[in-house]
């Protein structure tokens, strides 16, 4: 946990699920930079009485600084909504006073202040303006922020299309501000996402299945190569086993395994909106007649009964927004082992160098490696 000082107040805040150990905050200088723009003496403090609302808020810092204005969060991320809901509890502000809403939900009607953290995904952010546009006014108030590096020509390109003519600020701390004057004379139109694309020919069961991906979730127009090989390694099972794809992204991993076994129960859990929903669209129009699955958003595999499944089969993601971290993965594996009956398995597939074999041997005693290329391993971990 860390204290995070502005002119709005000063916080404690923690990422979500909190660790003592962990070496990253729950803000940065981009935070920082667009909380001072607000109350910006020269530029003349926003005006923040009408309907705020705050896209991309990665850890809830924005939201819990401004509190006090009942500002809507939209996110994309359970644990971001997690966070922010922690946020604010350990800093005794009212639960009800930060709208949340998913990435899914429908936005306000009429949006005074748009805050946008400018996320690591062009698509998400292209999404929401897109979903966001109707609501803004003449008179909105439209500032994004972000690292230097992660603001790009693209970026500014997306707002100045889709809202309006835009301008960034000078660089402070790395850190850098968007302004977009909302033009209503543009042409609105409706989001491009989701994307569909038709799966290759040689990735087993799923081969020439549609994949269905909503925006910001990774490797949006086309199959990642991690989970093209791990497709043509799926371990096979028969019979009423329960199989939960665990980061399922567009569920591609878990309809395979329902292809293959349609008497399975397929659990797709990820803490993404749009990938939950992927994996439901994804699934529905690929899954054989009567197969059985359920969706779920949520910190790993937290939803499942212990001891109720047989497999998983997990993806795990090796960047928490831009960090490079095992973290994520760390706590994938913890979990798929406390959901696994005894006797059930983990196979997991990921980039030799993130070395997650040393992992699976601490966690679960035991690590076998089922298939590699020069780049990825395909890796199978038993509970006993």
């Amino acid at each position: 946990m860390n204290r995070l000082t502005t002119s709005q107040g000063t916080f404690e805040l923690a990422r979500f699920p909190e660790h003592p150990r962990d070496p990253f905050r729950a803000w940065d200088a981009a935070d920082e930079y667009l909380l001072r723009q607000l109350t910006d003496a020269e530029t003349g403090p926003v005006d923040l009485s009408g309907t705020v609302a705050v896209v991309g808020d990665r850890w809830g810092a924005l939201a819990t600084a401004l509190a006090a204005h009942r500002p809507v969060q939209i996110s994309d991320s359970y644990l971001a909504r997690r966070a922010t809901e922690a946020n604010l509890g350990r800093n005794g502000l009212d639960p009800d006073s930060v709208t949340l809403l998913s990435s899914r939900d429908t936005p306000p009607g009429r949006v005074d202040v748009l805050l946008v953290r400018v996320p690591k995904s062009l698509a998400f952010l292209e999404d929401q303006l897109h979903r966001l546009a109707p609501a803004l006014h003449a008179g909105t108030v439209v500032i994004g922020t972000g690292m230097v590096k992660e603001i790009h020509t693209s970026t500014l390109k997306l707002f100045e299309r889709i809202v309006g003519p835009t301008r960034t600020s000078l660089a402070v701390r790395k850190a850098r501000l968007i302004f977009c004057t909302p033009d209503p004379g543009l042409p609105r139109t409706p989001s491009p996402w989701p994307y569909r694309y038709e799966l290759p020919g040689d990735v087993g069961p799923v081969s020439g299945r549609t994949a269905v991906n909503h925006a910001g979730i990774f490797c949006a127009e086309r199959l990642d190569i991690g989970t093209r090989f791990f497709l043509k390694h799926l371990p096979r099972r028969s019979g009423p086993v329960r199989i939960a794809d665990l980061g399922c992204g567009n569920g591609v991993l878990g309809l395979s395994a329902a292809l293959a076994n349609p008497d399975a129960h397929i659990t797709f859990v990820d803490e993404s909106y749009g990938a939950v929903a992927s994996a439901e669209e994804t699934f529905r129009l690929g899954a054989p007649e009567g197969a059985k699955a359920d969706f779920l958003v949520g910190d790993g595999l937290t939803g499942p009964a212990p001891g109720s499944l047989d497999l998983v089969l997990n993806n795990p993601p090796f960047h928490s927004h831009t960090a490079t971290t095992d973290a994520t993965a760390r706590t994938m594996f913890t979990g798929a082992r406390t959901a696994l009956r005894q006797g059930g398995e983990l196979w997991v597939v990921g980039n030799r160098h993130l070395s997650y074999h040393t992992h699976l041997r601490r966690i679960f005693g035991n690590c076998t490696t089922v298939a590699g290329d020069p780049k990825f391993v395909v890796l199978r971990a038993v509970k006993r």
